[in-house]
């Protein structure tokens, strides 16, 4: 594993400092995951929007996102901020609800998104959900510009969320709309092959069990829902990521195998051009996310993209001591994208 300190620290970024007896990466993974959030956002709207429509027989594909908006009529000046979660995350995924109920109080427009099939919608779409599936995040961000004339946006996603929307800018390159002024990407799965098979590792099998009964078990649904464009046999004694996304992610997305579906659906390949203002988090102790050399010489050689790589913070985790007389929950990666976004997206 590469030493976290290969890149500096970049000037005007607090150090992160895990929470007392919450050091190893392991432990704020888990950690990360168990501790109770309170969630205090408004009721959401809920807005299906369509990212491919229907052809023959078969039905469109529409993506739940749960909004909160600012009042009119400032709602259009104000920030508005696209989070995206992680494999077999949701909208309600807690560092989606952490993120939210930051940049709502801090004035901003939040929109949850769920990927294809999350958050109870395997009946919105015919297709599975993969990190190829870039242009989903491209579209429900176009929507969003056009329908409420907005002037800034910006995107977060974790973990697989976080490839979407950096091969989403990076795909878009110099030709990103201009309302969109920053993005984050919180323990990005960039290096996909690599992060796959370290998940497979002795010490990580206990995360690759729960991605796979959660997967395996979608697959089933959706088999039953789409019984004629999916074979549930295809998901029979599966044991690592890597096979599922060989037998079924790879089959079913167009992909020749899942090597083929690693390289192209990586973000890793168009880092170097990504042409706005981007926030890298990543931590060394991070269990199953790999960074390789190649990717790593890429984010340095690019001036638009910042990189913060810590010595702990395990896996979306990042759980500092909380000082309530700052108001700081404790949850670091959370404030350092709220004011990465809010120096970029200024609320009017």
């Amino acid at each position: 594993m590469a030493d976290y300190t290969d890149i500096p620290w970049p000037a005007g970024y607090a150090q992160f400092h895990p929470r007392r007896w919450l050091s190893g990466g392991h432990l704020q993974t888990i950690f990360g995951n168990l501790l109770p959030r309170q969630n205090s956002l408004p009721q959401p709207v809920a807005q299906l929007v369509e990212v491919s429509p229907a052809h023959g027989t078969q039905i469109s594909t529409q993506l739940l996102c749960e909004c909160h908006w600012q009042p009119l009529p400032e709602r259009p000046t104000r920030p508005t901020v696209i989070l995206l979660h992680g494999l077999e995350g949701s909208s309600s995924s807690q560092y989606v609800i952490g993120n939210a109920m930051k940049l709502w109080r801090s004035g901003c427009n939040v929109v949850r998104m769920n990927m294809r099939n999350c958050g109870g919608t395997e009946q919105l779409t015919p297709t599975l959900y993969h990190s190829g599936l870039s242009q989903d995040v491209e579209g429900v961000m176009r929507y969003f510009l056009e329908t409420q004339s907005l002037q800034s946006i910006a995107l977060i996603g974790y973990s697989m969320g976080g490839n979407l929307v950096l091969k989403c800018v990076g795909d878009m390159g110099a030709n990103a709309p201009r309302q969109l002024r920053a993005v984050v990407g919180v323990s990005p799965v960039v290096d996909m092959a690599e992060s796959a098979d370290a998940l497979h590792e002795p010490m990580n099998r206990l995360y690759e069990r729960r991605f796979l009964r959660a997967m395996l078990k979608r697959f089933r649904r959706k088999s039953m829902l789409f019984p004629r464009a999916f074979d549930p046999q295809r998901g029979a004694h599966i044991t690592s990521l890597r096979e599922y996304d060989e037998r079924i992610t790879a089959l079913y997305a167009g992909y020749k195998n899942a090597d083929d579906y690693y390289f192209r659906a990586a973000a890793a390949r168009v880092l170097d051009k990504i042409a706005l203002p981007t926030l890298l988090i990543h931590a060394s102790d991070d269990p199953f996310i790999r960074f390789t050399a190649a990717t790593r010489a890429a984010i340095a050689a690019n001036p638009q993209i910042t990189w913060l790589e810590t010595e702990h913070g395990g896996h979306c985790a990042f759980l500092a001591t909380p000082n309530p007389a700052a108001d700081d929950d404790g949850y670091w990666a959370e404030t350092t994208a709220r004011k990465f976004i809010l120096r970029r997206c200024a609320v009017s």
